[in-house]
């Protein structure tokens, strides 16, 4: 762990972590973007709901998949430990010890970027940078993690997008 990383860690939560609302939100979101269950659940309503745009949808739920299993595959690989400096506060249980790239900020990216697609405008991308700082408020994440995340989820809904979109156009 880089002292620089960690350093950064523990201004965001000094400033962050016991701002009203702040942790209750953010461990919300972690709750919703765990496994990327949130995001794959949304795209299978917004494709019940939305019949015009079905498959379209159902790519969300695809792209957030994918993400979610690549950037699993590379914890594996890289097998970063998560921040265990004295000074981080941890602010939500994990599913394991390892950090990189964040699961959650891949998963987000790739969703709501798909999101942005689908719908012609970028305001899901605000949800993005919500996710990515509720990981460093909660202490579960390095600023690298959740960086490397959102570049691999952004990643992966644009592989989606251009592979897959002409299939899911024709899902109804």
């Amino acid at each position: 762990m880089s002292k620089v990383e960690a350093d950064i860690l523990v201004a965001i939560q000094k400033r962050l972590f016991d701002a009203p609302l702040v942790l209750p939100l953010a461990r919300g979101m972690s709750l919703f973007g765990e496994h990327a269950a949130g995001w794959m659940g949304s795209g299978l309503v917004l494709a019940a709901v939305d019949q015009r745009r079905r498959g379209r949808w159902l790519g969300l739920s695809t792209a957030a998949f994918c993400s979610h299993a690549a950037s699993v595959i590379i914890k594996r690989i890289v097998r970063r430990r998560r921040p265990h400096d004295d000074r981080i506060r941890i602010g939500v249980g994990t599913p394991s010890r390892l950090s990189f790239p964040s699961s959650h900020s891949t998963s987000t990216t790739a969703a709501l970027a798909y999101a942005a697609h689908v719908t012609g405008s970028p305001a899901p991308l605000v949800g993005v940078p919500l996710m990515m700082a509720s990981r460093l408020v909660l202490g579960v994440h390095y600023p690298t993690d959740v960086a490397a995340g959102a570049a691999l989820g952004w990643l992966s809904a644009e592989l989606v997008e251009t592979l897959l979109e002409d299939k899911l156009k024709e899902i109804v």
